[in-house]
């Protein structure tokens, strides 16, 4: 019995110490199960893996006072795009960010809005959450503490102080006569408008947001004249009659009247125009679209029909509308188009790919429009690069070898060769050989034809290395080259003798036999050829001979 004892013994302590190990792995276990759990629930922790960073946001989306993506941004008078609780924040605070804002008038930027809501959807990030008051006003008086607070000087107090006392007083302002813009389009043949002028405010306000009636004003909204307040109730009627005869009245007052499309172009009215956009009745889609086309045409209406919302209605009308409607929207997005600040804007919110599909099986008008408003959305290089992804440089150069509206087709591939982003697809799909081959004379062709196919050449010229000299001596660029550098137009000539150079300069490097047939020095030292020179690279793009 005494020897088992000391066994009883040793066997209860091994079981003892069993148990205190499983135990204590059953509570790792449980640890790293609650740890793991912890983490799947974690929205803080999802959120940061599937958050896009900063450098992957474009700079547009950003908030400049939270740096963070805007789920409500709005437009200040200023120009500038914030978000809309932090607007809110700083009013309340009396903080101003630098640069220093107008927040006195504010508009609600549905374009943004919407496009960046398309842009984390198409990458599959969450939509950004709305910043809460509270936030907000925590953030300001962050940025408040950080910030010193400028000193306002002897000078300015008085000024403030002779302002306050005296609020009669008013400033002059400065009248100037405004060009015209060129009138792209004809909405009426009779058409005839005289250039006005007008006087503008002394402030720093742009003179979209200088009309009382220039967007959705929250804090300072002017009342409803009376015309405007007929209009929109016929507009919002529901009796099919009222709202055509409405949009006729609007239509024809707009065609001719220059004053008549800048008080008209209200948000009220803009808002009401979007509603009808996709109507199932043809008659009211062909007419609102043909209103927008008028208002369009006024410089100080574009950036705020965009911003008002309206591109993505306008896109589905190009997609699927009425053919006379169709027509009415190309011509719209071409107008728009037109300014810098929108062609960002129609591209992010998809307008490349239908004005793709219509420059090829629309009317001829809506080819024609279609056209130019690529033409211009292409001077964008972020529109560059989505065209080259839609497959537009295989489709642009096979229209070009068919003769389909090949003046028009050759403007936009100008733009697409002047890019590196968009360069190497034009040398991929065998743009080299069909710009000489054009150059050839296999169709007939104008002056300004062969010079656009020319301008193509030169900008793939540029960083084309060997392979742009070997797909140049492949197509027997040198010889067409060389007959438009003698009879072609001044900036064909000086664009054509670039190449040249370019080629012979590779060529130089080159110790291939075939390089000895070509003498280049008599070639371009000839006394038919110019001796302008000039540096590479020193036009911005290619130059463009005809204006629209």
């Amino acid at each position: 019995m005494e020897i088992q004892r000391p066994v009883i013994n040793l066997m209860v302590l091994h079981s003892q110490h069993d148990k205190s190990d499983n135990l204590s792995r059953r509570e790792s276990l449980a640890g790293k199960s609650k740890w793991k759990i912890s983490l799947s629930r974690s929205s803080s922790s999802s959120s940061s893996n599937n958050s896009p960073t900063k450098t992957e946001i474009p700079a547009e989306f950003l908030c400049p006072i939270s740096g963070s993506l805007m789920s409500d941004p709005i437009i200040v008078s200023s120009g500038h795009s914030y978000e809309r609780a932090c607007v809110i924040a700083s009013k309340t605070l009396g903080f101003t960010p630098n640069p220093p804002p107008d927040f006195s008038t504010v508009i609600p930027n549905l374009a943004l809005k919407s496009a960046i809501l398309s842009w984390c959807e198409r990458r599959c990030f969450p939509p950004p959450k709305p910043l809460d008051s509270a936030a907000a006003e925590k953030l300001i008086l962050t940025l408040m503490e950080k910030t010193p607070q400028r000193k306002v000087s002897v000078s300015e107090k008085e000024l403030i102080k002779a302002i306050r006392d005296k609020p009669s007083v008013r400033l002059n302002h400065a009248s100037t006569e405004l060009d015209r813009r060129p009138n792209y389009f004809n909405s009426s043949s009779d058409e005839s408008i005289a250039s006005s002028s007008r006087t503008l405010q002394l402030t720093t306000k742009p003179s979209c947001f200088s009309s009382p009636s220039s967007g959705e004003i929250e804090s300072l909204e002017p009342n409803l004249t009376p015309e405007e307040e007929a209009l929109l109730t016929k507009l919002k009627s529901n009796r099919i009659s009222e709202i055509e005869e409405a949009l006729i009245s609007i239509r024809r007052v707009t065609r001719i009247d220059e004053s008549s499309r800048i008080s008209l172009c209200t948000t009220r009215l803009i808002s009401a125009l979007k509603s009808l956009i996709v109507s199932r009745y043809a008659t009211v889609q062909v007419n609102v679209t043909a209103v927008l086309v008028n208002l369009s045409l006024e410089k100080s209406n574009k950036v705020k029909i965009v911003r008002s919302g309206i591109v993505p209605p306008l896109i589905d009308v190009l997609k699927c509308g009425s053919v006379e409607a169709q027509e009415h929207s190309a011509g719209v997005i071409f107008s728009l188009a037109l300014e810098d600040e929108n062609k960002t804007a129609i591209g992010v919110l998809g307008g490349l790919e239908p004005l793709l599909h219509l420059i090829r099986v629309g009317t001829e008008l809506t080819r024609h429009d279609s056209a130019l408003a690529l033409y211009h959305l292409s001077l964008v290089q972020s529109n560059r690069g989505k065209l080259v992804k839609l497959g537009a440089v295989q489709m642009l150069l096979g229209m070009v070898k068919l003769g389909q509206m090949i003046g028009r087709v050759l403007l936009i591939l100008c733009n697409m060769a002047s890019c590196p982003v968009s360069r190497p697809a034009l040398l991929d799909s065998g743009g080299v050989e069909c710009m000489v081959g054009v150059l050839r004379g296999d169709r007939e062709v104008n002056e300004s034809t062969r010079e656009s196919c020319v301008a193509v050449l030169y900008g793939l010229s540029h960083d084309g290395g060997l392979r742009f000299k070997g797909l140049a001596m492949a197509a027997n660029a040198v010889e067409e080259l060389v007959k438009v550098e003698r009879s072609g137009r001044e900036r064909a000539k000086q664009k054509a003798r670039r190449v040249l150079e370019v080629l012979r300069a590779k060529m130089e490097d080159d110790d291939s036999p075939e390089n000895e047939e070509i003498d280049w020095e008599e070639l371009l030292n000839s006394g038919d050829v110019s001796r302008s020179r000039f540096r590479l690279g020193g036009e911005k793009s290619c130059v463009i001979s005809a204006e629209f």
